[in-house]
């Protein structure tokens, strides 16, 4: 192995119940970049006795899965390798015979490490990987145990590992049938393993709830493949249950959405998931940008800031592409400016979306300008954001696609991050703020008052504003008559508003 304390790569490999993940990083310039994830179904909980001896199958999966893993390793440093099993090889009696001949074929250590430090790290994982403020709930459903934490910034405030899993669970109530008996079963059993800590949870509180699950992953999958956005609810995961229980046994279950790999854990999973959802009055959840393998690999890294996963993400993502980071705080103050003037009220989570649009509106331009509003969605729908979930990054997407020029209304209905009249909302404002501000100076962009009744829009400006500034009201003229064009009206005034 090269002993080279110079490489920048990092590697953390997570021998999980149902999975085995190996994420390979490097940092570069204060920011981690993602060289490569690999994922193997090894589902060594399936091989757990009644004694919980591990037998001699599941072990083979095992050391298969982890002769592909270890070339990737030969050539980063030992302490930049981070290896660690969890609730299936807790539980099993006879680890010591399947740990010793891993890490012969890793030529590394292997921790099995408790639940309560997995929930730590998991935690850890998502708090450099989401955007978010305020107490969070973090959910990890595995094969054979489940992570519950609440945290704020980088720290936890409470955490448990729940002897329950999708694999065991699979095991336990699904081997026959998709039946909505077995369904009732499971749910039960699942919330009678979470009530010994409900009162904790509820007392404390959060803000904001994320999953970061191939459960949770999967559910997402569906719903968005069948035109809903990206936030799991209560009633979303009861209509996907009905869709499970309509296809009878595993070997016929097939959802619009469901990715074959996930199929034969999806009915356990979702059943623990519906049962945290009833037990803990869950209002929505959404995906989690990474788990316990990425925070293994920030445990290891010099980074340790979390305030602002975002922000972070953004100021590495402007340096990387050369944005103009004056004219782009310019246009994100316009229009946010402006959103603040709309009733009803858009939510934080729209107007987070529009101010980071904004920012990374004309990273286009790096490649040139007649197409640059292509070229933009195209790189960020192709970048690594953490802190974006996919949805949010495909809506910003479409934000850039739709940025200028012929207005695409079809992006509106292809995006599954916001409710259409915020997406509505913010496509039309970002507009108006790239026009406003194309003069790129300090102190060229006016006071602007909005008035409106309902999706009918004035812009008042300045008086004489139009005759001092002909270019911009020119392109503002024509901007008004797309989007009235499209059933949006838009006039642009001058008056004491």
């Amino acid at each position: 192995m090269n002993e080279s304390k110079s490489s920048p790569l990092y590697a953390a490999i997570d021998l999980g119940s149902n999975s085995f993940h190996m994420l390979i990083v490097r940092e570069l310039s204060g920011c981690v970049q993602t060289i490569a994830k690999v994922k193997r179904k090894v589902r060594l909980a399936e091989g757990l006795d009644k004694n919980n001896q591990l037998d001699q199958a599941a072990m083979v999966r095992g050391w298969q899965c982890l002769s592909l893993f270890s070339e990737q390793l030969r050539d980063i440093p030992e302490q930049q390798i981070k290896i660690v099993a969890t609730a299936a090889l807790r539980k099993a009696v006879n680890a010591q015979v399947f740990l010793t001949q891993a890490e012969k074929i890793l030529a590394n250590k292997i921790n099995i490490i408790s639940g309560e430090t997995e929930a730590k790290i998991i935690y850890r994982g998502v708090a450099h990987t989401s955007g978010g403020h305020g107490k969070r709930l973090v959910i990890d459903i595995g094969g054979a145990s489940t992570e519950l934490v609440i945290g704020e910034q980088s720290e936890t405030r409470l955490l448990n590992s729940l002897d329950m899993g999708c694999v065991t669970w699979l095991k336990r109530y699904f081997s026959d049938s998709l039946s909505e008996d077995n369904f009732a079963q499971a749910i039960e059993a699942a919330k009678a393993v979470i009530e010994p800590v409900l009162s904790d949870y509820r007392r404390l509180g959060w803000k904001s709830a994320l999953g970061a699950s191939g459960t949770i992953q999967a559910v997402l999958e569906i719903i968005t493949a069948q035109g809903l956005d990206e936030r799991i609810t209560y009633p979303k995961l009861k209509a996907i249950q009905q869709q499970v229980i309509a296809c009878g046994k595993l070997e016929t279950l097939n959802i619009e959405g469901l990715n074959e790999e996930r199929k034969p854990v999806f009915a356990s999973g979702l059943a623990i998931l519906i049962a945290l959802f009833e037990s803990l009055q869950i209002e929505g959840l959404t995906l989690a940008g990474g788990a316990l393998r990425e925070g293994l690999v920030y445990g290891l890294l010099s980074q340790q800031e979390t305030s602002s996963v975002r922000a972070r993400t953004a100021e590495s993502f402007i340096k990387r592409h050369h944005i103009d980071v004056q004219q782009a705080e310019r246009v994100a103050h316009c229009a946010i400016t402006l959103c603040q003037q709309v009733t009803p009220r858009l939510s934080d989570r729209a107007l987070s979306l529009l101010k980071w649009a904004a920012m990374f509106h004309e990273v286009g331009l790096n490649i040139e300008f007649k197409k640059a509003p292509e070229h933009a969605a195209y790189i960020i729908d192709h970048s690594d954001l953490p802190g974006f979930t996919s949805a949010q990054k495909h809506f910003v997407s479409s934000l850039m696609l739709n940025q200028r020029g012929q207005w695409q209304a079809q992006l509106l209905s292809q995006q599954h991050a916001l409710e259409k009249p915020e997406a509505l909302i913010l496509t039309r404002m970002l507009r108006i703020a790239i026009i406003v501000c194309m003069r790129r100076t300090e102190g060229s962009v006016p006071n602007i008052n909005l008035l409106q009744n309902e999706n009918d829009w004035q812009l008042c400006f300045p008086p004489t504003w139009s005759e001092q500034h002909p270019l911009r009201a020119a392109e503002l003229e024509l901007e008004a008559k797309v989007q009235s064009e499209v059933g949006y009206p838009l006039r642009v005034i001058e008056a004491l508003c």
